[in-house]
This record gives C-alpha cells, structure tokens and sequence, in this order.
C-alpha cells in the first residue's frame, strides 16, 4: 500500500521551487568529448547494458575538477579498436583537454565504475577501475602520470566488479579498498531468454548465481583481502551501489549496499575490525510485503538536517524509488510515497542518483539519471520508453519533495543514462552534473544563472587521517539549522562525485560554526566562517 497511495495528506504540500533549476548541456562548449563503447554486437550479453559510470577528481592538483569517463570495449574477436576510457583536464579558461594519453590510462578494458582517493597519503589523488575483465589500481605520480600497480599491490578482482568505494574501516589511517561484485556471468556460460518464445533478449539477474562484495585491507604496501573475515562475503550478492555512512553516529564507517533482485544490505562496522550486516533488522533489506527489488543507484545522506540518516536507491521500472528515513527507534522506514518521490519514479529504470544542494538553501535535492535496457521496450509499453530523461526533485518543508524535472532544462533530455556524479565545474558556487549514456555521448550539464543562495565548499585534508580525509564528518550550523555531511568516495551508480563538501547557506552571509570529526575520532572546530569561498581546513591535532 505504500507504493500505491499519494503523498501523506498529514504533511503540508511544499511550494513551488523559485528559482528554478535549469542545466544547459555544456560538453561541447567546454570540449568535452566521450562517447561509450557497450560492446553491443547483437548477442543481448548482460554486461553492454550496465556501464558505464564516471568520476570527479583532481588529477593534476591544480585545484580545478577533471573528469573521468569509463569506457567498455568490443568482446574478443569482435571487431573494432578497443575502448579507451578518458580523462579531460580542466584548462584555466574552463575549457577541457583530452589528456588521456599524457596520464595513460589503460585500454580495451570491460570497464563498469570508478573510485578516486588518494590512497597512498601522497597528496594527489589515485583511481581503481573497476572492469569485467580485471580491474585496475592506478597511482597518480605527482599528477603528471597514472601508474598500473594493480599486480604490485595486489589488488585480484575475479568476477563481475560493479561499484567501488574506498574507506578507512579500521581507523589506521590507511585507506582500504571495497568492491560491490555482481552476478556470475561469463560469456561462456550466457544463459538464452526470451520473451515471444523465438528472439534472445537479456536473461534477469535473478537468473544467474550472485558473486560477494569483497573488502581490501592496506596494510604494509599492499593490500590483502579481508571479505570473510570482516564479515563482508554474503553469498549471493547482486550489488551495484556502495554509499558510505555511519549510521549510528558512533565515528566508524558503516556500508550500505544496493543489491539487484536479492536483498540490499547494510553492513554495520563493529569497530573491531568486522562488520555485521543488518539489513532486515534495520528495515532496508526488502520492500514493503517482503519482496527485494532490482537495486541500482545509491546515495545516503541527512537531506533534511533532521540529525538522521536516509538512504536513496534506484530501482527497475515498474518500481519506485525506494527512499528510507530512519526514525527515532533507530529503524528505517520507506517513506518515498508520502514525500513525493514514489508515483513519479514508478515508470523510470534508474540508475545513478544523489542528494545534493541544488539551490543552496541548506536542504538537498535527489537527482535520478534514468534510462531502459531494452532497447526496444517502447514496442512493448506504451508508457516506458528507452531513452529516459532524469528526475530532479526539489527539497521542501517537511521533508516533502516536488517534482521538477519538466523545468531543469537540459537534464530532462531523454537518454539511455547510466553514470551520474556532481561537481562545481565551473567555480561559481553552485553543483553541476555530469551523465553518462550508455552507448552514447556523455552529459556535462552546467547550471544556469549562477547561485542565488549564498555557500561554503569545504576541501578537507587529513594528517593523522588519510590524506583525503575519507570519514570525516562535518557540522555546519546556520542559526538553528545545522547540516551534517561526510567526505565519502562512491555512491551513486558505478560514478564518484567530487569529495569537496558543498553547505548551501540560504540567505545567511556565514556559518556561525563550522566543526570536523576527523575519521580518526578526533573533534575540531573552526568557528564561524564566512560565505562564497572554498576554504581547505587541514587536521591539526591528534586525539
């Protein structure tokens, strides 16, 4: 029933968002030119419909976001040169160059996602791709090169790798590696499904056996599975989205992770060095009725500043949005329906998705980059279609959202959407988007008219923590409100937003305090700082 029915009548209907939130495409203006490779050639393999994803990073440390795209390639034997995934450094001017070559990354990957963090604490910021046909671990070298140490360090990826997330689990300062693994599918062992009986279309996961997420421990130069003995080794995983949270606010990482037709889990870290997954217990294991839906996306935030977390997951078409708001037993409930976001969602196969602070007034909006995997699902639906455009929802009072797709602009264009990740690209305050389409061109979608809120971007970097301050909580109060955020790597759909912190201020000049939980437990504050400026707050002090 709570799929079916219409916004709670007991929450007050949020008004209109204004100013409106409108993108403009941008990616050709600003020279950005990538388009996927799916390796599609007729035999409907499961894999060319789920890549590829994206990542914001900094790769030359130069203080201005660069961008990442993963790109597939033709299976063996197939023709055609392999794919490239690329990297476009952002010029002075705003412009982009391809500097795929200078940075070498590797080719003729089945590439799915991407993770950035700087994993070795040498100040420049390192990449794991994630592909079907081993992924790889790419330490940037004074931001000039990017160098394969995949074999170096260790880092053996069998399976289906999907999402990645890089975390400090056991507070060593030392950034540890977590891998979301999908079905066991091999080209060999591809199973025939069909819908007429004549024709192969692409076989349901729920067809084939589910791999187990996989966690890496750094330790020493290198790193050294730990899945089972952390507790991580669920068998029959179907995971596609990684968020980082804590949960419980107890100052240790928790995981949440979104399987696909199997039940989502939630991994609680003991602090011990193992986590315990209570997923069921917590309440976001399955729907409403006991059924799992298909997962995909994730995103995990306090959108609201109501002191709780909530977690966001993209399903299948024909399902909704699940959105779970944890109450003050401590358990979650999915209360997409009542806050607008269930009905509008029901049509759309979502894929990445994300809180953010759109409009900076301090409470975040979902976006959803949707898009079919059949390709010809519009001759079997009169309501589904392929090429889908993306939900925007706006954040009103009372935790309610509006539905503002129609009015975003360029957003709305219908595309075969997979990847989706958020940046300030063009250094005037306010979250740009960047989308990838599978088997198509890639979105960089600018927001327009500049910020009409006031802001504060917040670069963290840990010195007794991990470099990029992973874990780190922050604590911006504005007057009563106060806004909780994490410095996180992954979320989303197989994408990686860019790890400044972004606080949208309203109509407020500052923030009258600013205060850091450092993933080591230590507790700083930095009092009130003023609006409009990236400031970069340096770990002074150990615990």
């Amino acid at each position: 029933m709570v799929g079916c029915g219409g916004p709670d009548p007991r929450v007050r209907t949020p008004e209109p968002a204004s100013p409106a939130i409108r993108f403009e495409d941008a990616a050709e203006r600003l020279s950005v030119r990538f388009r996927h490779q799916n390796g599609a050639a007729g035999r409907k393999w499961m894999p060319e419909t789920m890549g590829s994803g994206c990542a914001v990073l900094d790769a030359n440390a130069d203080g201005r976001p660069d961008l990442l795209f993963v790109d597939g390639t033709p299976w063996p034997g197939d023709p055609g040169p392999p794919g490239q995934s690329r990297l476009f450094l952002q010029l002075p001017d705003g412009r982009f160059t391809d500097s795929t070559r200078q940075f070498r990354l590797p080719a003729g990957l089945i590439g799915m996602g991407a993770a950035v963090a700087d994993y070795d604490n040498d100040g420049f910021q390192d990449l794991v791709v994630t592909a079907l046909n081993g992924s790889r671990l790419l330490r940037n070298r004074g931001g000039l090169y990017f160098e394969d140490v995949t074999a170096r360090w260790n880092l053996r990826t069998a399976g289906w790798p999907t999402s990645a997330a890089w975390l400090d689990y056991d507070r060593d300062g030392l950034l540890d590696l977590f891998l979301c693994s999908y079905v066991n599918w091999t080209p060999s062992g591809d199973l025939f499904a069909t819908l007429d009986g004549t024709h192969k279309t692409y076989a349901r996961p729920d067809e084939y056996t589910g791999g187990q997420c996989r966690l890496f421990r750094q330790q020493a130069g290198r790193f050294v599975e730990v899945s089972a003995a952390a507790g991580v080794a669920v068998p029959n995983a179907k995971a596609l989205g990684v968020a980082l949270c804590d949960f419980d606010r107890d100052g240790w990482i928790d995981l949440a992770v979104s399987n696909d037709t199997v039940p989502n889990f939630l991994f609680h870290n003991q602090g011990n060095g193992t986590f315990k997954e209570v997923a069921v217990q917590a309440g976001v294991a399955v729907a409403e009725g006991g059924r799992a839906k298909a997962g995909m996306g994730i995103d995990v935030s306090d959108f609201a500043n109501s002191g709780q977390d909530s977690i966001l997951i993209t399903n299948f078409s024909g399902e909704q949005l699940s959105l779970y708001q944890r109450d003050g037993s401590g358990l979650f409930q999915d209360v997409a329906a009542r806050a607008g976001v269930g009905i509008p969602s029901q049509r759309y196969l979502g894929f990445g998705a994300f809180f953010f602070d759109a409009d900076l007034d301090g409470c975040q909006e979902i976006l959803v980059a949707n898009g079919h995997i059949q390709r010809d699902i519009q001759h079997r639906s009169t309501e589904v279609t392929y090429a889908q455009p993306a939900l925007l929802f706006h954040c009103a009072t009372g935790g309610v959202f509006e539905d503002t797709s129609r009015t975003a602009g360029a957003l709305a264009t219908p595309r075969v959407a997979r990847g989706a990740a958020y940046a300030d690209l063009d250094g005037d305050g306010d979250l740009d988007v960047v989308v990838t389409t599978n088997g198509g061109p890639a979105a960089v979608l600018l927001q327009r008219g500049g910020p009409q809120n006031h802001w504060l971007r917040l670069l963290l970097e840990g010195r007794r923590s991990n470099r990029s301050a992973i874990g780190a909580a922050v604590r911006v109060r504005t007057g009563e409100r106060v806004q909780t955020r994490m410095v996180r790597s992954g979320s989303s759909y197989l994408s990686q937003s860019e790890i400044i912190l972004t606080f949208g201020l309203g109509a407020a000049p500052g923030a009258d305090e600013v205060e850091v939980r450092w993933p080591n437990g230590n507790v700083e504050s930095y009092g009130a700082q003023r609006g409009n400026q990236v400031l970069r707050l340096i770990e002074r002090h150990t615990p």
